[in-house]
């Protein structure tokens, strides 16, 4: 039997100034099918669902919809048309309700009440379980993404678009959102979905089409080929895992002691009494689901946020009081997750951006004045060892891809010899090939005798270049374990916050 075709692109090409976003692009979903859209980052994923979704018009080449031509000039009339998409920032407001929330997203919405009775409706019968009266700012990541889908499932979409779907779930949601995608899939609703995650993709998904440089360069049924296949099509070169140096550990050269910081992010989740230590040489995977308290970790680690007296020592000496300069000069750097605004000045020059980080550990200033010359060689260095895409130093960072302005960042950091590196979400939107050479400098300054943390919700690359891993659940940190020997299922009730783990821990 043979499904009935529900979108077809047809040579569809997108360009911007200096980039060809899609080039020729051509694939077809049937109705109820599981379709992925594979490819590093700036491979073109992006613009073709947004063309789909009527945010982008493409310059050339068709679309049929349901067999009749499809062109929508904005997203209301491509959901008109019955598409629907969940985008990988979720656009809620924390300080409404759920309810009021999907109202907001509805052309006409129902009286509250109604609307109500309907939220619970849906997400009871796609195994979504969401209180419509709860406040948004109070949801999980998970939670709020269960928002975005039923805001959807409430037009009764024909094709749904997901972009980056898990990024931000435990194993044991994930779980739950392949359940009811796969229940849309079964009455008829197709599904074309994003992402990096090569296992799940092969877990999920009927089809798949890979986008390289804008172009579709294969497509395969994810379930036939390997993840190591899929990401060779992707990148178009044979990945090689990095190397694990086996480094013998030296001494402690961050220590973290009964860390208990409030909060200065609204919403955010409060550090309670986190303990932890990392010798030279040794990485510690933290992982956790967004909004555990990561960022909070993050900044009290970096000295942005202070820490009481004691909690927080580099290289032996007590840092807690000291902000983010003394902590540099003291050895420790870092790179948070937000790569516009936090990691980098937007506005700003590569130049200046190095200098920003850069200034106490390289140098930068001789009797109060910038060393422009020094500066200019740290961020020329950085471009040329970490591949970072740029027409130059001195174009501003938001010209710059997401994945090249991350590779620069991450690049800064590790450009400074330092004695301890902290990072969060280190290749966070980061196509495969950029991934795997950012991993391999982590490992490699920790081979160089760093004590490295990665903070990552990227499970897979957490258990390649950490030694050990702990987990982040509601602003605790669970009991440091070797990663060696690790299960999945351990992970995710470590993530999930299931308490006894210390219990089972002591049992072995």
């Amino acid at each position: 039997m043979t499904a009935t075709e529900l979108l077809r692109v047809e040579g569809v090409t997108k360009a911007y100034p200096g980039v060809v976003a899609n080039s020729d692009v051509s694939f077809a979903i049937s109705e109820g099918e599981v379709h992925a859209l594979l490819g590093e980052n700036g491979a073109g994923k992006s613009t073709l669902v947004k063309m789909i979704y009527g945010l982008v018009k493409p310059d050339s080449g068709r679309m049929m919809f349901r067999g009749q031509p499809y062109h929508p000039s904005e997203p209301r009339a491509a959901r008109a048309a019955g598409v629907a998409m969940v985008f990988q920032h979720f656009s809620l407001f924390d300080a409404l309700s759920v309810a009021e929330n999907v109202a907001l997203g509805m052309e006409n919405p129902p009286p509250m009440k109604e609307l109500s009775g309907r939220i619970r409706a849906v997400s009871t019968e796609y195994g979504l379980p969401l209180d419509p009266g709860r406040m948004v700012g109070d949801l999980s990541a998970g939670e709020r993404q269960r928002v975005e889908i039923i805001r959807c499932l409430l037009q009764d979409p024909k094709l749904l678009i997901m972009d980056e779907p898990t990024s931000v779930l435990t194993p044991q949601e994930v779980e739950i959102l392949f359940k009811t995608l796969r229940q849309l899939s079964a009455e008829g609703t197709a599904i074309l979905y994003i992402s990096h995650k090569l296992e799940e993709i092969r877990a999920l998904c009927d089809e798949a089409t890979i986008l390289r440089r804008g172009k579709v360069v294969a497509t395969c049924t994810p379930r036939d080929v390997s993840a190591r296949e899929m990401a060779e099509l992707m990148v178009g070169a044979t990945l090689t895992p990095p190397a694990r140096a086996g480094t013998p550990k030296g001494e402690v050269a961050l220590e973290v002691r009964g860390l208990s910081v409030a909060s200065p992010i609204p919403f955010g989740t409060s550090l309670k009494d986190v303990s932890f230590s990392v010798a030279r040489g040794e990485v510690l995977g933290i992982a956790g689901v967004a909004g555990n308290g990561q960022d909070e970790l993050l900044l009290a680690l970096s000295g942005e946020l202070p820490a009481p007296e004691g909690a927080v020592r580099i290289a032996g000496r007590d840092a807690g009081a000291i902000g983010p300069n003394g902590r540099r000069a003291a050895g420790l750097v870092a790179a948070p997750e937000e790569r516009l605004g936090h990691a980098a000045a937007p506005d700003m020059t590569l130049v200046e951006n190095a200098l920003l980080s850069g200034l106490v550990r390289k140098g930068l200033a001789r009797h109060g004045f910038i060393d422009w010359g020094a500066t200019e060689t740290f961020a020329a260095g950085i471009v040329k060892e970490f591949d970072v895409r740029t027409p130059g130093t001195h174009v501003a960072a938001r010209a710059l891809s997401g994945g090249n302005l991350q590779k620069f960042v991450v690049g800064r950091e590790l450009s400074q010899a330092p004695t301890v590196i902290v990072i969060n979400q280190p290749t966070w939107g980061v196509d495969a090939a950029a991934a795997a050479s950012i991993r391999q400098a982590i490992l490699d300054r920790a081979a160089e005798g760093a004590a490295v943390v990665v903070i990552s919700q990227d499970l897979d690359e957490l258990l390649e270049i950490a030694d050990n891993f702990a987990a982040m659940n509601e602003g605790r940190l669970t009991p440091v374990r070797p990663v060696q020997g690790l299960t999945m299922d351990q992970i995710g009730l470590m993530m999930g916050g299931a308490h006894g783990m210390e219990v089972a821990h002591h049992g072995h």
